[in-house]
């Protein structure tokens, strides 16, 4: 019982007999633990979801553990017998008795009740231990900077370490075993399977687009692209609004939040104010409150120029809308680092589900030196946008301007090659999306009243064209491209899900 003890607390003296300061950590708490779980593997179930083997401060403690796991994964019992093969020739074991510790462990076996007690406490020593690192190899880093590294750098690193110390209690993801990511991907597929909507990812609120992509998937950085008045901050305001209303009415039902197909929303925007954005979202659920035959538009709220049935639509979505986890950050030229903090915070306080940036070419590098080209600013924003995805686990729809040769093609459907001042982008996305409505150049090509042939065939193609928008899927790392086809109401910039032709306007006025 004593020996592993004896031994470590031998270790801790030098030839001249001085002890040294020992990291935190309370090798009795992971001896009784273990010795729990080897009488009873149920005791495994009050831990198993918080505490990793990396967590264990003696590193045989925490592979007796990670082989525990592995043989209850297998459906079968976990004990000093069954693991002894596993261990007979660990000479790291081989110094504290050999396979005979693991019957001592048992031995010494704290309740199941207690189980979950002495994990936490494990839990708690572990991120005490990685706080300390942090903190040495910040002032390392401090006293050992590069000429041309900035403080800023330090500190965005050193946040970053420390939300992910906060978020999965270690200082480091790194390299974690097969099994483990095996586990999460089936997961996955398992609750996007017996999911009613058969998504395996955040919402958009669009049947179709749902269908096409499965949903908004974790870690995916999503390129939203299109020309200026082809709607893709009204999309991407769209979608923003609809995975946080998902997110509450799942809530307010009760429902697995861990399952919920919703999302709290962090919109950056930084083109538009936050009271712009929402007035936009205002004005799409007053009009479902309004009963008149006129629409209610976002000008003439800021206007004024309302009835008392608009204003009483009006104030009857407010009320809706005051629980919908929805956060608007218009900070304007907001940095790639900036913008990591905050959507960290967002992360931390409110569990952050997914990032919209509206849009990418207004977001600032790190301007080291200030002689980097603009092209490679944005190769720095695109992969900076990359990692915060798969730091904060999350989808990352950013919104991308196209360039003007969009406008000189006969055809003016964008392709990828359109995109804006940077091939990384689409290179570093998982996912491109492009807004089309060609309603909007056939319009600009209105002939002369006087041409009556001409002005009749265009209003047919206007009448074939009027209110149908595409979502173009340009590349998608994990399924098929292809076009969803949508419904865009301009007078409340709303997408919707395309009805059927006998459902459509009759004419283009």
């Amino acid at each position: 019982m004593e020996v592993l003890r004896t031994t470590r607390a031998a270790e801790n003296e030098n030839e001249t007999g001085l002890s040294y300061r020992q990291p935190p950590h309370n090798l009795e708490a992971e001896q009784a633990l273990l010795g729990a779980i080897l009488v009873n593997n149920e005791a495994v179930q009050k831990v198993q979801d918080f505490l990793l083997p990396d967590h264990f401060y003696e590193p045989v403690h925490g592979r007796i553990y990670l082989s525990i796991l592995k043989l209850m994964d297998k459906n079968q019992i976990a004990d000093p017998v069954k693991l002894k093969p596993y261990f007979e020739h660990d000479e790291a074991l081989a110094d504290v008795g050999g396979a005979q510790y693991l019957v001592r462990l048992a031995a010494s076996a704290a309740t199941i009740i207690n189980a979950e007690d002495y994990g936490r406490t494990i839990y708690d020593l572990a991120t005490r231990r990685a706080l300390i690192q942090i903190g040495e190899q910040m002032v390392i880093d401090a006293y050992d900077a590069e000429v041309d590294a900035e403080a800023t750098e330090q500190i965005a690193e050193a946040e970053k370490r420390l939300f992910d110390l906060a978020e999965l209690g270690q200082a480091e993801s790194g390299s974690q075993p097969f099994y483990r990511a095996l586990q999460k991907a089936v997961e996955n597929i398992k609750s996007a399977y017996q999911d009613p909507d058969s998504l395996s990812g955040v919402t958009t609120g669009l049947t179709k687009l749902n269908d096409q992509i499965g949903g908004l998937h974790n870690s995916d950085l999503v390129i939203l692209a299109g020309r200026p008045a082809m709607g893709k901050t009204a999309l991407a305001t769209n979608i923003a609004f609809n995975a946080a209303k998902r997110y509450a009415d799942d809530k307010v039902a009760g429902a697995d939040m861990s399952r919920s197909k919703g999302a709290v929303v962090g919109f950056f925007s930084l083109e538009m104010s936050a009271d712009q954005l929402a007035a936009r979202v205002l004005s799409d659920r007053a009009n479902l409150h309004y009963q008149g035959h006129d629409t209610i538009q976002s000008h003439a709220m800021r206007q004024g120029k309302l009835t008392k049935e608009q204003f009483e639509a009006i104030a009857r979505a407010a009320i809706e809308l005051e629980d919908v986890p929805l956060f608007i950050d218009d900070t304007p030229a907001l940095s790639i680092a900036g913008l990591r903090t905050r959507a960290r915070r967002l992360k931390r306080q409110h569990n952050l589900g997914l990032v919209i940036v509206d849009y990418l070419q207004l977001l600032r590098g790190t301007a080291k030196g200030g002689g980097e080209s603009r092209v490679q600013e944005v190769s720095e924003i695109t992969r900076g946008l990359k990692a915060l995805a798969k730091e904060l686990h999350v989808p990352v729809i950013a919104l991308s301007q196209l360039s003007r040769t969009v406008e000189s093609r006969e055809n003016k459907r964008p392709m990828l090659s359109d995109l804006r001042e940077s091939g990384s982008i689409e290179q570093d996305a998982d996912m491109v999306m492009f807004v089309f409505r060609e309603e909007y150049y056939k319009e600009k090509d209105k002939p002369s009243e006087s041409d009556q042939e001409k002005m009749l065939q265009w209003r047919a193609e206007m009448e074939q064209l009027y209110g149908r928008a595409e979502c173009i899927i340009g590349k998608q790392r994990h399924g098929p491209v292809g076009t969803v086809h949508l419904r865009f109401d301009k007078e409340v910039t709303r997408f919707s899900d395309l009805v059927d032709e006998d459902h459509l306007p009759e004419r283009f006025e």
